[in-house]
């Protein structure tokens, strides 16, 4: 069975999120206005990420 370069891709995506994983797990403070809210960076990292991804769909459709 022969590996192509997907699967190697796939090992290196994952290999890059396990680093990310354990280099971000302390608790940080979000504060907006009136709101404190406490969470690991590793899920605060990609709600960003997909809060920037719709805000990026709904302005490009609204073009």
């Amino acid at each position: 069975m022969t590996r192509g370069p997907k699967f190697y891709s796939v090992i290196a995506i994952a290999a890059l999120v396990a680093v990310l994983v354990v280099q971000n797990t302390e608790v940080v403070d979000i504060r907006f206005l009136f709101w404190t809210v406490s969470m690991s960076r590793v899920l605060l990292l990609p709600l960003l990420f997909i809060a920037g991804v719709l805000v990026g769909l709904v302005w490009r459709r609204s073009r």
